[in-house]
């Protein structure tokens, strides 16, 4: 008696299946949705009856990928591919117009500035070479003076080494001389 209970499920899953496989197929044919709900509603099976079965749950998920044969509207057919194609390219051009945008917002940006600048009254904005050679000359002009400062000081050590020789030696004679 288990054996045939057993034979009895294995029959009914059978026919689970080819329901399931009949109705990818006319939906694929018909072109309407195909998704793992839809398929399930249509068979009158569960859910779990179609991930429990990875190759019905295959099927279904590659006939969700498969594009339709023809175009609904009558144009022509259209591939998986091309689809992806025109896609990437898509998204390469949307790439482009985001940048570009950016490059022109901060641009807007910069004019819309200089223009409040001017408008203001606080008078044009410095010119930046001029202000880059002043600074250059700044810098260099700091370095000369400090070559200065450091041959002053080192003179200003030596005369100071000299003078301290000079009152040791004169301390010595006026105190031999006494």
């Amino acid at each position: 008696m288990n054996t045939a209970m057993a034979d009895g499920g294995k029959a009914d899953t059978e026919r689970r299946r080819q329901r399931v496989i009949t109705a990818v197929k006319n939906a694929a044919k018909n072109n309407t949705s195909i998704s793992v709900s839809a398929i399930a509603r249509q068979t009158g099976v569960d859910r779990t009856f179609l991930y429990r079965h990875r190759d019905l749950l295959a099927l279904v998920h590659a006939a969700e990928l498969e594009p339709a044969r023809h175009d609904p509207a009558g144009a022509s057919p259209v591939s998986l591919a091309s689809l992806q194609a025109d896609l990437a390219n898509a998204q390469a051009r949307n790439t482009r117009l985001v940048t570009r945008v950016q490059q022109m917002e901060k641009r807007l940006s910069e004019l819309m500035g200089e223009q409040a600048w001017r408008e203001s009254g606080l008078g044009a904005p410095a010119d930046v070479e001029e202000l880059q050679r002043t600074i250059t000359w700044l810098e260099q002009r700091n370095v000369g003076l400090a070559s200065n400062l450091e041959e002053r000081e080192a003179e200003l050590e030596a005369a100071r080494v000299a003078n301290r020789e000079l009152t040791r030696a004169l301390n010595q004679k006026g105190a031999t001389d006494r």
